[in-house]
């Protein structure tokens, strides 16, 4: 992953996160009818368990021979007329895309919504060469705009208000008060600042939601038009693809597409479902022709990370799809919002994904940014066992020694007494009977230095005055009595 600005400590971006009111505002409506949304679409569909469960097992067929399957997807999509290109790492992602770039001519480059575009740091690396990109998804418009970054993984801004965007429309790009009235007049107004930079653009750069193996085929699910325009108007289209987002068959991409947009923003179907099979082309024998889109569409297939997952205890974060499902139900991601994981993914997710690509010593504090509440678990439409992969990831903190110094020593005791059943007794009784004179009704309402962190929102339980072994010998003791 190509080394972003590392930002300030994790517990300052939280600090600054739970202090922000409207943050909070802003987060408690679109989760909120995301998450509604999302349980009312799955409430309609007829067997949802069980295409969850058909998902779920062609993700990780998928997964598990994943080089038959980009084997099979690449001389399929050459066939069709793509050119495909390997990326180890992002920044050979972005340099790929810079080459294409300069190859072509292009000086001005439309791109959709794409979070590989965010992991490799394409904008920077394009404007570093001199091409001038635009967003276009309406989100990631105003994210570019405002020199922000996406802080959800589907809703790029949803830590913005109406009225921030308003004021950044009439400061930035001078609308006036009619077209900032409401969000159509602020659509109308960026759908018509965009449309001349979609007739100029020499390239198109865009995601890939998932790629079909058989027939080299690209899948787009978008609910803006941006996806289509950027895709077939300028005459190069770039399209970066995840090398784990593959499926088989197309019968197979039908399953998926049955929950992905369910599970992201509660639609049965996305307003767009675009697949694309190769640039505009003659018949070639048994080949049909196409004769629309653009000249030439490039695949560039990145890893940046991935193959190292696979086999590992982390693999199966490789099924997941991308639906920020998992963000709208999480307790923490709802208190504190994306910005605050400070990395590109956010959430329950990304507390997998950024250490699983970055590394645990970078990014150690993100498995223990969760309650463990399973939420994530049970809205994931391949069924992803988040909280058991964030435990893997605690583990490997602890075998290896990241983290602070005082909660590894704090582990380290803790695990000493554990595995010694006598010392483990005698602590916790005379625990129970030090803070007997610091406690309020068997809680501590504070507690210092970095435990205090808990008490300066909710009280901490304190040891028992009794343990449970010496209550449970004094019960049977009692029935003893009373035979």
């Amino acid at each position: 992953m190509t080394e972003h600005p590392q930002p300030a400590a994790f517990h300052t971006r939280v600090d600054s996160a739970l202090a922000d009111a409207a943050l909070h505002a802003a987060l408690s409506l679109t989760t909120g009818r995301l998450a509604s949304g999302r349980a009312s679409a799955f409430a309609s569909l007829p067997g949802a368990d069980g295409i969850r469960d058909a998902a779920r097992a062609i993700r990780a067929h998928t997964v598990s021979r994943l080089d038959h399957y980009l084997t099979e997807f690449t001389a399929a999509a050459e066939l069709r007329g793509c050119r495909v290109h390997w990326a180890e790492t992002a920044a050979d992602a972005a340099r790929t895309v810079v080459g294409i770039a300069r190859a072509s001519g292009v000086s001005l480059a439309v791109k959709s919504k794409s979070m590989l575009s965010e992991e490799i740091a394409l904008n920077h690396a394009l404007d570093e060469a001199g091409i001038r990109v635009v967003e276009t998804d309406l989100g990631e418009f105003v994210v570019q705009i405002a020199g922000d970054r996406p802080s959800h993984i589907i809703a790029p801004i949803v830590h913005r208000s109406r009225a921030d965007v308003a004021r950044l429309f009439k400061n930035t790009l001078g609308a006036g008060d009619d077209e900032v009235a409401s969000i159509p007049a602020m659509t109308a107004f960026a759908r018509k600042t965009l449309r001349s930079e979609f007739l100029r653009a020499g390239m198109g750069i865009s995601g890939v939601n998932l790629a079909v193996a058989e027939s080299g085929s690209l899948c787009l699910v978008t609910n803006e038009g941006n996806g289509r325009l950027t895709t077939t108007l300028p005459r190069v289209h770039v399209a970066l693809l995840g090398l784990e987002r593959l499926v088989p068959t197309a019968a197979d991409l039908g399953v998926i597409l049955q929950l992905l947009a369910r599970s992201a923003t509660g639609q049965a179907m996305p307003v767009y479902t675009n697949v694309i099979t190769g640039p505009r082309r003659k018949s070639a024998g048994p080949e049909p022709g196409e004769p629309d889109g653009p000249d030439e569409v490039h695949v560039v297939i990145v890893d940046n990370g991935r193959s190292k997952l696979l086999g590992s205890e982390l693999a199966e974060i490789l099924y997941c799809v991308r639906c920020g499902a998992c963000l709208n139900v999480c307790p923490v991601y709802r208190e504190i919002g994306g910005h605050a994981y400070g990395g590109v993914y956010p959430g329950p997710v990304g507390s997998v994904v950024m250490p699983g690509l970055e590394g645990l010593e970078r990014w150690h504090d993100l498995p223990n940014a969760s309650t463990l509440c399973g939420a994530c678990r049970d809205v994931c439409p391949v069924r992803i066992d988040l909280p058991h992969l964030l435990l893997k990831l605690r583990a490997q903190e602890a075998r290896e020694g990241i983290g602070p110094w005082w909660l590894r020593l704090g582990i380290r005791v803790f695990t000493a007494a554990a595995l010694r059943p006598r010392l483990y007794r005698v602590l916790g009784n005379l625990a129970g009977r030090l803070s007997a004179g610091l406690t309020r009704n068997g809680w501590f309402t504070w507690m210092p230095g970095h435990f205090g962190r808990w008490t300066e929102s909710r009280d901490f339980p304190a040891p028992a005055a009794k343990s449970f072994t010496d209550t449970w010998r004094g019960a049977r003791e009692r029935g003893k009595e009373r035979s």
